[in-house]
């Protein structure tokens, strides 16, 4: 009896394990990608090494992406649409669109094609996967720094007085990087398996910039239509910074509609990319 009983006692005494799914946000496992932050630093360090290795240029082209186009543009609709963007200076009104435009759009590649651009790191060695789209993005940010930085020089060449909306771009940075990010994780997560996206991503993002109002101000739309405007990420992102340079009336709204956007669509695709990664070393 009294070994029974201590058989008995024994059995309730032992501690119970208790298997419960994890939480969503849980399952993004964004503490584990926060330990690897310095694998995320050299990943970066060794794209931009690469990007500008034996070029003649190297860092310049950071200027030379958004200046370029907005030269062309200036040259050939500047008279066009120049006095539907105000008292502003056309190739001002232009760059101040460009650059963050310029840096998505380069975010947006870079990272769609990370994943399969690392087939042997992924393959190979067990790391957060959402690591290298980040890398990607994080390296487009060098570029927009250097480009931020002809900003200035072309304010006080144009004679343009700096406007206290200027301190609201750090915030609209940190909004165009979030929805890169989403754009460039979703991406890089459906092109391991849909080698599609590669090829049609370039027509995507040229229709994306015929669908913002880059090179042409909101007002040319019908009223009708601009709802369609609004609903792009994009219009929101790129108003804001054409208001910060030129102190024009800043569009919160369609500020909102771009922050409520971008974060769903980060937060859609870092968890659609943590379903798909189980696949990423028997797929790539």
């Amino acid at each position: 009896m009294r070994d029974a009983a201590a058989a008995t006692v024994s059995v309730h005494a032992r501690p119970v394990l208790t298997i419960r799914p994890r939480p969503a946000i849980a399952s993004l496992q964004l503490r584990e990608a926060w330990a690897h932050r310095e694998l995320l630093l050299f990943l970066t360090w060794r794209d931009l090494k690469v990007r500008y290795k034996q070029t003649a240029l190297g860092a310049a082209w950071a200027v030379v992406q958004p200046l370029l186009p907005m030269a062309i543009f200036a040259a050939t609709l500047g008279r066009i649409i120049g006095p539907a963007s105000g008292t502003a200076p056309y190739a001002v009104f232009v760059y101040a669109a460009l650059l963050p435009w310029t840096f998505f759009a380069n975010a947006v590649t870079s990272s769609t094609n990370s994943i399969v651009g690392n087939a042997n790191l992924v393959s190979k060695v067990y790391f957060p996967r959402l690591i290298i789209p980040a890398a990607a993005v994080l390296g487009a940010t060098v570029d927009f720094a250097i480009g931020f930085a002809m900003l200035g020089g072309l304010l006080a060449w144009y004679r343009i007085p700096l406007h206290p909306h200027l301190l609201l771009t750090p915030l609209l940075a940190v909004l165009v990087v979030v929805l890169a990010l989403g754009t460039g994780t979703l991406f890089s997560a459906l092109s391991v398996k849909y080698r599609d996206v590669r090829h049609a991503l370039p027509f995507v993002v040229q229709l994306w910039m015929f669908a913002t109002p880059v090179v042409f101000p909101v007002t040319l739309m019908p009223p009708s239509w601009r709802w369609l405007l609004a609903i792009n990420p994009m219009t929101g992102i790129v108003e804001g910074f054409r208001s910060a340079v030129l102190g024009l009336p800043f569009p919160f709204v369609p500020l909102a509609v771009s922050a409520g956007i971008s974060v769903t669509l980060l937060i859609g695709a870092a968890w659609f990319f943590r379903r798909a990664e189980r696949a990423f070393a028997d797929t790539i």
